[in-house]
């Protein structure tokens, strides 16, 4: 009978963890896995892509106007310079939200997505209803995120390729005017770059 006291510090990990930790140990002492390489892999996305990279870049374009110019002329080019740079082969087209235009993304086909900003696509942008919704009902698919927008508020809705993906600006909260970029960035979520969330500021 196997003795399930062996590995304590496990005992937090959920089945499906448990599961994936056998399987890599199984494939790296067959020598169909390289530990360090997937190691490596692991580190990319979890410290070097992602969206704490597409939250800087949000944070330096609302303080810095030039950038912002830049980023909404050549959103590839702009991310690039801060060393996001896309691995995938595609331009990043970057959409700023307004008070006259909200923009969300999506894509009808796939889940094309820009990794080197935002990361592994959640699965909301993988799942189909979003992905059929998103086009059809935009604003009803907003509520269901929390997010009534107003009917005089123009909404946009963008279908990422495997040539092009989107970012979205979202407004730079109210309030946040004594914030630096640092803590800028910290305020912006995924969601509110892919689309599906508007930022609150400290009035609200």
């Amino acid at each position: 009978m196997a003795d399930h006291t062996e590995h304590p510090e496990h005992s937090h990990l959920s089945d499906t963890d448990l599961r994936v930790r056998a399987l890599e140990s199984l494939l790296t002492e067959k020598g169909l896995v390289d530990g360090e390489a997937l190691n490596a892999i692991v580190d990319t996305y979890e410290n070097k892509v992602g969206p704490r990279n597409g939250a800087r870049v949000v944070a330096r374009a609302w303080v810095d106007s030039e950038y912002r110019a830049w980023l909404l002329r050549d959103g590839t080019a702009a991310i690039d310079s801060l060393g996001y740079a896309s691995t995938q082969g595609a331009d990043i087209v970057v959409l700023e939200n307004t008070a006259e235009v909200h923009n969300m993304t999506v894509c009808t086909l796939c889940s094309c997505y820009p990794w080197p900003v935002l990361g592994l696509p959640p699965a909301l942008y993988k799942s189909f209803p979003y992905r059929s919704r998103a086009v059809k009902d935009p604003r009803g698919v907003l509520r269901e995120f929390g997010q009534d927008i107003p009917e005089d508020v123009e909404v946009r809705v963008w279908d990422s390729t495997s040539e092009v993906r989107y970012l979205v600006l979202p407004e730079r909260p109210a309030g946040t005017e004594g914030l630096d970029e640092e803590a800028l960035a910290e305020l912006v979520t995924r969601n509110s770059m892919i689309g599906t969330d508007r930022l609150k500021g400290n009035n609200g």
